[in-house]
């Protein structure tokens, strides 16, 4: 458990978090700065439309399943792409900015010939979620999101509508009962 946002942590919804542009959702974060605010991208929410019809040039790239992800409700007519570099810790190159550990953003209008991170697999979202200052702080306070250690494969997971209960499961404790929490408590 991290308790307070930076890159790279995870935002994971509170389930009680009833905003349907987050229920259950887990949010990796890009930028956090207490004047600027926080971006992030929604890592569970795959859309049905496949990479290679967006970007054909990134398709042999994209980690299963291979569709575009919805990053978040802000200009959804944006793309983020997250990369993993075939290295351990990822270096800053042409085309691509590091994040933590062997992620980091890709540049989309670069060729990816002409990346020179030595990607192993990328993921593009539509969107972004995003906070202005002390917003996020605000809604971490109120209990709608649990502030939480990313993993490189919670990026890049090839089951993103599991996340949300692997990466609760795994805090032990209360945080891991409450990846039990039912949908619908009328179904209990």
């Amino acid at each position: 458990m991290v308790g307070l946002p930076g890159k790279g942590s995870l935002l994971v919804a509170s389930p009680t978090l009833a905003d349907p542009n987050f229920s259950r959702s887990v949010i990796f974060l890009l930028a956090h700065d207490d004047d600027d605010g926080t971006l992030g991208v929604v890592l569970n929410r795959p859309s049905p439309i496949p990479v290679d019809e967006v970007v054909p040039e990134w398709g042999s790239l994209a980690a299963a399943p291979s569709v575009l992800f919805v990053g978040g409700p802000v200009q959804p007519s944006a793309a983020i792409c997250i990369g993993r570099t075939e290295l351990p810790e990822a270096a800053e190159a042409v085309g691509f900015a590091p994040l933590f550990g062997s992620l980091g953003t890709v540049d989309l209008h670069e060729d990816p010939a002409d990346v020179h991170a030595r990607l192993a697999e990328i993921r593009v979202f539509t969107g972004y979620a995003g906070w202005g200052p002390g917003q996020l702080a605000e809604e971490i306070g109120s209990g709608s999101w649990h502030v939480l250690n990313g993993y490189d494969q919670d990026v890049l997971s090839g089951d993103p509508e599991g996340l949300w209960f692997r990466v609760l499961r795994r805090q032990g404790g209360w945080l891991a009962v409450l990846a039990l929490y039912p949908t619908d408590l009328a179904s209990n």
